[in-house]
Order: structure tokens, then C-alpha cells, then sequence
């Protein structure tokens, strides 16, 4: 009998090859994103047999280039569309409350105004909506009424001979990568079958039923047909190629929509919350992040390479544009030490609508029998789509399927948070940490502390951090490849861990060590480490050759 773990071992994942190619499984997920990460839990937690396949790493997409909010969506208010806005907040208190307070955090955001009344009656009354349909359960805050005399201590970067005032308000924030790899393993942990390196190369079809896929493992090349009663593809942007190479006739189009950021040092802006401005075209968040700032987003077409979209010198003048309306001092283009853009899956019907009135509304797709694809919606609804994918696909099964129990499932790492937050400052003393670095571990792992600094028991200089200036430790890299599944450097340094995002030379000056630290687990010869540090060596350089050119001075 194979024993449940939430482990995402390297002998994990060859037990779950073994089973890829021996057993038959009632869905089979395609995609490790967000929404795939969440249809496996579900199905999973429904009792079914599932296996997850993700041609590359958790949340390597789409899933780890968000804004980092989980949010009900401020401005779809003024598109009416109430029931997302809705959906979205009951989401966020679940997630903040129930399923992962350990990776979902409050942040409070203000929004400035610019005229004293009109303005103020208007901007008010949405954001007196807003709080109502979030429903009973509100562990956040209401909204409240800044003054100018307040704002000048509350936010000293907003020009005040511009803004009259504003209203504060609260949403919520989270590391998109890790809160989809914790899914991933609470999935495995009821039984899912995960696996990462594994492509989808075609469906196996018995007339117009589909009846699983063709499946190559990364690694070692092997081929493998896996039998499936209903396949659920969540490709996010990678849908419409799939749908085409699959031979099958989609019931919607994915528009792709891109959304840049940039990142900038926490002293290049002087506030105590987040700041959100409305735009002609949509809105745009200055995001906290630690020390740093997340400013953003676009939302503008795409149809360039999907693998690896880039934020241009447009999008970078656009957000420096828009902030410094209300910004003083200005940023600068020379205070930006990163940029990163995603690409949004929407769903459209009308190819010339612009991408900032498509709907965040998801759609779920039964083109055939034995295959559902789902794609649109936000990242702070994923729980909901993955219901909503499970429910069509069960049925394909032809028999009783309980109902989903997601909505009081808690992530790895929740159950007991509360209490270890309790004993933060014991928990310090007793491994000689920190109080800092034992937040920054509960914040990321929650009860899985213990878990995580077991071997630094035996080897104290895990409890070191990678970099100094950045609370990672030693012991998160080692932890990162023999319980989440992480394969090489770019997995722990740009997805496990931010460093690739936070620090000043994305993690290059100890790419060679995480190698040393991670290769033994893997089980690497000397040439794979270096190839591995190479690889992310290459990855960051074309990131910092796109980031030059988006910000020479010929950009100006």
C-alpha cells in the first residue's frame, strides 16, 4: 500500500513515475499551475485516483509572475461584475482565516483622491460595496476615510498639492510560487500522483473518447502512456497550441494579456501602505514587498513567445509614467533593479476587444467525451475553478462522486501556525536563530518549521542564510529539493525561494553553492551541477541583457 506524504522527494518522484506508467487513474491533470495544482487537491481530496503532470516546474508560468495580491478586484466594480468581485473577497477571507494564514498575509492599500467631494461620494460608495460583499466572515478591517493632514504620515510620497485624501482599504498579498507548490503537496499528501519534467505530448483516444495521454519524462527521455477516465487540462496561455496539436475543436480562444512589473528599492518610496491609482486604461498597485516595491500592472495584448515574455521599454515608461502622477520625489529609470511580466489567460469571443474589458471570468470546457480544459478567472479564485473543473470532469466516471470539501481543506503548513507563532521567541532561543528569521521561516513553511531545520541539527551552518541582507537559509535550499520538489538552481532561486527577484545580483554569487547543496540530493555528477548553474547563469543573463536595453537611455 503506498503511504500518503505531502514529500516531494527525488525517490518521491520516481514512485511517482512508476505509478505514471502502472497504474489508472480517474483524472489526469495537465499543468502545474495555480489552477492545476488546485484541480489535483480537489479531485484528490474528492477520494479519486489523480496524477498531476507539468512539463516544467510548479508555477513556472503564469503562476509565479502575478501582482503576489489575492484580492476581490477593486476596479470590476465599475464593470458591475459583482458575483468575481464577490467570489474573489469570500476567497480571500478563506484563504487569510482557514487555508493558508501562513502564506496569505493582509496588506492595506491606500487610494488617493484628487477631489474633495464628488470624488470622495463616489469612491466611497465603492469602496462601502466593497467591503459588503465580502459577506459575514471579515477578517480584515473596513475601509476608512484618510485626511490630507493624516496622509502626509501615512504615505509622505504622495504629492499632497495634488491629493486631497483617500480611502484605505485592505486586501491581501502571498508568494504565488510557494502557495502553488503547497497546494502541489497538499495534494500528494490525499494521494495525488505529482510529477514535474513531464510533458504532455498527445492524447491516447479511443474514437472521440480521450482516455489519457502520452506523457515524456523530461529526465530520462522514457515514454509513457497514462490511463486516465477524464484528462483535465489547465495549460493556462499554452491551451490554444495544445487544443491544435491535439487534433481536438476548443469551445473558446485564450487571449493572452501581459501584465509587467517593475521592482524597486523600499527607499525610493515613503509609505506606510500600498498605494493603488486609477489609470485611463485599468488601475496600477504599488505593492510592499519586504523591502523592496512591486509597482504594476500592465494589461495589454500579446502574441509574442509564450515561454518567455518580457516587460519593454513601453510597459516600464507606462508604470513610471502613471506612478509619478501622484509620486514625489519621482522615481527614477535608474532606481529600478528588476522587472518581470506574466501572461493573463482570458477568455474571448471577440478578437478586437481590448484586453482590459475582458472578463476574469473562467470557463470550463467539455469538447469531447473523457477531456475538460479550463482557463480564464484570477488567481485568488482558483479553489472555486478547480471545483468547477472536477465537477464536469466526474461526469466522465459514471458513477457518485462526493462533493468538494476544499473550502475548510487547510494547506500543508496551517495546521498548527497559530500556535508556533505563539512560541516565536522560544522557538528562537531553542535553535539559536533569530526571532526574524523564525517569522520569515513560519510565514513560508507555518508548521512545517520543525521540518525544515531538522538537518541543521546535525549541521549548523544551515542555519546560515544564502545571502546576507536576505533571511533564507541554508536549510530552506537543502529543503527545497527532499520535500518540494524542486530539481535545479532555477527552481530554488527563482520559484522556492525569491532570490532571484530580491537580491541585487539575482543570486549568481551562490548559484554554484546551491548546486553543492542540492546535487548530493539529486544525486548529480559534477558535470550536471554545472550545467544546472549554467543554465540559470544563461537564464539570468538574458534577463539582465532585456532589463539594459528596456532601460538605456535612448529609452527616455
Amino acid at each position: 500500500m503506498r503511504v500518503l506524504s505531502s514529500e516531494l522527494s527525488p525517490s518521491a518522484r520516481i514512485d511517482a513515475i512508476k505509478s505514471l506508467r502502472e497504474d489508472h487513474f480517474d483524472i489526469l491533470v495537465i499543468g502545474g499551475g495555480v489552477n492545476g495544482a488546485g484541480i489535483a487537491l480537489d479531485a484528490a481530496s474528492r477520494g479519486l485516483k489523480v496524477a498531476l503532470v507539468e512539463m516544467a516546474d510548479f508555477a513556472s508560468g503564469t503562476s509565479s509572475r502575478s501582482s503576489k495580491l489575492i484580492h476581490g478586484g477593486l476596479r470590476y466594480l465599475e464593470q458591475y461584475d459583482f458575483k468575481l468581485v464577490r467570489e474573489a473577497l469570500q476567497e480571500r477571507e478563506l484563504m487569510v482565516t482557514t487555508l493558508c494564514p501562513h502564506l496569505v498575509k493582509p496588506v492595506s492599500f491606500l487610494y488617493p483622491l484628487q477631489e474633495k467631494f464628488k470624488e470622495r461620494t463616489y469612491v466611497g460608495a465603492g469602496m462601502a460595496l466593497y467591503d459588503a460583499l465580502r459577506g459575514f466572515k471579515r477578517a480584515l478591517p473596513w475601509h476608512k476615510h484618510i485626511s490630507q493632514r493624516e496622509l502626509s504620515e501615512v504615505a509622505p510620497s504622495l504629492r499632497l498639492d495634488l491629493i486631497t485624501g483617500g480611502y484605505q482599504y485592505f486586501d491581501a498579498q502571498v508568494d504565488d510560487a510557494r502557495h502553488t507548490m503547497m497546494i502541489a503537496r497538499t495534494a500528494a499528501k490525499y494521494g495525488a500522483v505529482i510529477t514535474t519534467r513531464t510533458a504532455c505530448k498527445d492524447l491516447i483516444k479511443n474514437g472521440r473518447r480521450v482516455e489519457g495521454a502520452v506523457i515524456e519524462d523530461l529526465e530520462s527521455g522514457e515514454i509513457i502512456e497514462v490511463k486516465a477516465k477524464s484528462t483535465i487540462m489547465a495549460a493556462g496561455v499554452w491551451t490554444d497550441p495544445l487544443y491544435e496539436s491535439f487534433g481536438v475543436k476548443p469551445g473558446y480562444r485564450v487571449r493572452m494579456s501581459k501584465g509587467a512589473h517593475i521592482v524597486v528599492p523600499g527607499e525610493a518610496i515613503k509609505s506606510n501602505t500600498g498605494v493603488i491609482i486609477k489609470t485611463d486604461l485599468s488601475v496600477l498597485f504599488i505593492i510592499p514587498w519586504g523591502n523592496k516595491w512591486i509597482v504594476g500592472t500592465t494589461d495589454t495584448d500579446y502574441e509574442e513567445d509564450r515561454s518567455s515574455p518580457l516587460a519593454t521599454r513601453e510597459d516600464v515608461n507606462y508604470i513610471l509614467a502613471q506612478a509619478n502622477r501622484v509620486l514625489e520625489p519621482k522615481l527614477e529609470r535608474s532606481q529600478v533593479i528588476g522587472v518581470f511580466a506574466g501572461l493573463r489567460p482570458l477568455v474571448s469571443s471577440d478578437p478586437d476587444s481590448p484586453t482590459t474589458e475582458l472578463s476574469r471570468e473562467h470557463v470550463v470546457d467539455h469538447p469531447v467525451p473523457g477531456f475538460v480544459t479550463i482557463a480564464g478567472g484570477k488567481y485568488t479564485t482558483y479553489r472555486v475553478m478547480s471545483e468547477d473543473a472536477v465537477d464536469v470532469a466526474i461526469t466522465d466516471l459514471m458513477r457518485i462522486v462526493p462533493e468538494s470539501c476544499t473550502e475548510t481543506l487547510a494547506i500543508v503548513g496551517a495546521d498548527g501556525y497559530s500556535v508556533l507563532l505563539n512560541k516565536a521567541d522560544e522557538l528562537a532561543k531553542d535553535y539559536g536563530i533569530s526571532k526574524e528569521i523564525v517569522m520569515h521561516l513560519l510565514n513560508r513553511h507555518g508548521a512545517l518549521f520543525a521540518e525544515v531545520l531538522e538537518p541543521a541539527l546535525k549541521n549548523n551552518a544551515l542555519l546560515k542564510p544564502l545571502i546576507p541582507g536576505l533571511s533564507y537559509l541554508k536549510a530552506e535550499a537543502l529543503y527545497a529539493v527532499t520535500h518540494e520538489g524542486a530539481r535545479s538552481v532555477d527552481d530554488v532561486l527563482s520559484r522556492r525561494t525569491r532570490i532571484n527577484f530580491e537580491a541585487k545580483d539575482q543570486g549568481l554569487g551562490v548559484a554554484k553553492e546551491v548546486a553543492e547543496i542540492i546535487g548530493e540530493v539529486l544525486g548529480w555528477s559534477e558535470t550536471q551541477a554545472n550545467d544546472s548553474v549554467k543554465d540559470y547563469e544563461e537564464q539570468v543573463r538574458a534577463q539582465n541583457d532585456a532589463l539594459a536595453q528596456t532601460l538605456s537611455k535612448s529609452a527616455k
